[in-house]
């Protein structure tokens, strides 16, 4: 089987993203891996084709339930079988599930690391062909990381028990030098072949300001987004159900999410943020490790988060999709106290050796500092998160921050201006805005170069993308990426064959929705007629 063919006629990709090619290369060849790449990179196709390409079953580690359903939707739309067993299914269903994957009728199965100690789960993998075992989110293994979860300290023992060791693939968005080494003896591979793709996400607009009134500037930054998807991460719980409220006093339809929510409201939110019915969420870090929603198009930390790794890895679920994103970091003073207070009540709710908690208090003291220069840095916003992580460049500045684009930290926004000196700054910030608005027009117009007519085209294709993500209660992104209806806007196909050029088209998305963007593109037919017509 050719892995460049495979990859064509599943996902539709004419070529790999840098990195995917020998990570692919490496696990075909037996080698276990430690990836480090960056969110949006395309880290599931690195195991994903594999798989596909390997005897036997698959199985993927994954901390998240909405990631296993959104990942084995995705799955599903490109014609591969593969199913989720965690506890969102019944006890009845997750032995159905391992039932059927016992008879071979799925190629990947997505596996919470708590399910690896069940005996139904065990006895399935004992007595199975597993030719690959994936990590996800790896960083969780270690105690060092921002995410660590204990389950994850089993997944070597799992994998001893079985009677063939398949090789391990472990990814990570963000790992400093110490977890990278902790995630290689806490998962026990075997001399892994190791890669970092690089930290940079260039369609990332950094910001961090300190304004009087956070609100009123969250309302201002808001107003400029009034169609787009966002998130807003607070660090407390109180805190996300105040700012929910004052956004939506204001007319600004918000929705909340937070671990203290009941689990079926905290659902909803999270799938009508995630299928475009709701376009704001506010949230705690309890939301987003492994939400794959490609047009998130900013990202605000209403406080400052505890330490750089979990403020880049939150900050990255913005622009997935290559696009232009904005992350903004709003800091105070109060942040450092609330952080601190936070860290302390982990350290009491530890279940660790006193010497442990100690030393991880430490740790979480130190990397508090870091944020917090971060947060009062004078430079170049990107440089110090990639020096940070090890990735230095010659450049000092990056030319895409708030920094480099010279704007001003500290803002009085509050409703103590003199009548004048409001009205001069309020000017003046509408022509810094507008200025910076006009950068990043020209930056998409410069990648997308439409007509007026292709536009209108486009919209199009997204209206018949909305409207069978809601048929079939799925999001958008598991029809087609953005990325795909651009491509299909400057193709223009005019047959199935030529369908099958666009890039993220693979032979069961052709089978299934080529007709239907056909008579769009070809015959110029509006997205309600086409569904009327396929499903009267």
């Amino acid at each position: 089987m050719d892995k460049s063919k495979t990859l064509k006629r599943v996902f539709g990709h004419e070529g790999f993203r840098d990195g995917q090619e020998v990570i692919v290369d490496e696990i075909l060849g037996g080698c276990d891996v430690l990836a480090v790449m960056p969110t949006g990179a395309g880290k599931s196709i690195c195991y994903q084709l594999p798989a596909l390409m390997m005897e036997g079953i698959t199985i993927v580690i994954s901390p998240l339930i909405s990631l296993m359903k959104d990942q084995v939707m995705a799955l599903k739309a490109s014609g591969v079988a593969a199913a989720y067993i965690n506890s969102s299914l019944t006890v009845w269903q997750q032995g159905e599930a391992i039932r059927r994957a016992a008879m071979g009728a799925y190629k990947i199965i997505y596996v919470a690391p708590e399910r690896l100690d069940a005996i139904g789960f065990v006895k399935f993998a004992q007595e199975a062909d597993i030719s690959l075992i994936a990590v996800d989110e790896a960083h969780c293994v270690s105690q060092w990381g921002q995410d660590f979860r204990p389950s994850y300290v089993r997944i070597a023992a799992f994998v001893s028990s079985l009677p063939k060791r398949p090789p391990i693939a472990a990814f990570t968005a963000t790992a400093t030098k110490h977890v990278k080494h902790d995630i290689a003896k806490m998962l026990d591979l075997n001399e892994p072949y190791q890669i970092c793709t690089g930290y940079n996400r260039p369609n990332l607009h950094f910001s961090v300001v300190k304004p009087t009134s956070k609100l009123t500037y969250l309302q201002y930054f808001l107003d400029k987004y009034p169609d787009e998807s966002g998130i807003i991460y607070c660090s407390t719980r109180k805190c996300v159900e105040d700012v929910t409220a004052q956004l939506n006093g204001r007319g600004m339809s918000a929705l909340s999410y937070h671990a203290g929510m009941p689990v079926e409201l905290r659902q909803r939110n999270q799938e009508d943020f995630q299928f475009d019915r709701a376009r704001i969420l506010v949230a705690t870090n309890a939301f987003g490790m492994g939400i794959d929603k490609s047009n998130v198009r900013y990202v605000v930390h209403y406080n400052m988060p505890m330490n750089v790794e979990s403020y880049y890895q939150e900050a990255g679920r913005a622009g997935r999709d290559g696009e232009p994103a904005e992350c903004l970091l709003l800091y105070s003073g109060q942040d450092i106290y609330t952080a601190k207070w936070l860290i302390d009540k982990s350290k009491e709710e530890s279940e660790l050796t006193p010497v442990q908690r100690d030393a991880i208090h430490d740790r979480d003291m130190q990397r508090l500092k870091e944020i917090t220069y971060y947060a009062n840095n004078k430079t170049c916003l990107r440089n110090f998160i990639l020096n940070y992580f090890g990735e230095f460049h010659e450049n000092e500045q990056c030319g895409y921050c708030s920094r480099c684009d010279g704007d001003e930290f500290e803002i009085d926004n509050g409703i103590s201006y003199t009548p004048k000196n409001h009205i001069l700054r309020a000017i003046d910030d509408a022509e810094r805005e507008a200025e910076k608005h006009q950068r990043k027009i020209q930056r998409k117009k410069d990648k997308l170069n439409f007509s007026s007519w292709e536009m209108a085209l486009l919209d199009n294709l997204k209206m018949l993308r909305s409207l069978l993500a809601a048929r079939k209660r799925a999001p958008a992104y598991t029809i087609f990426s953005d990325a795909s209806l651009h491509d299909m806007v400057r193709k223009k196909p005019t047959t199935l064959d030529d369908f099958l050029d666009v890039s993220g088209v693979g032979t069961a998305k052709q089978e299934r929705y080529g007709k239907m963007f056909l008579a769009i593109i070809r015959e110029g037919k509006e997205p309600n007629e086409v569904l009327d017509e396929f499903y009267e």
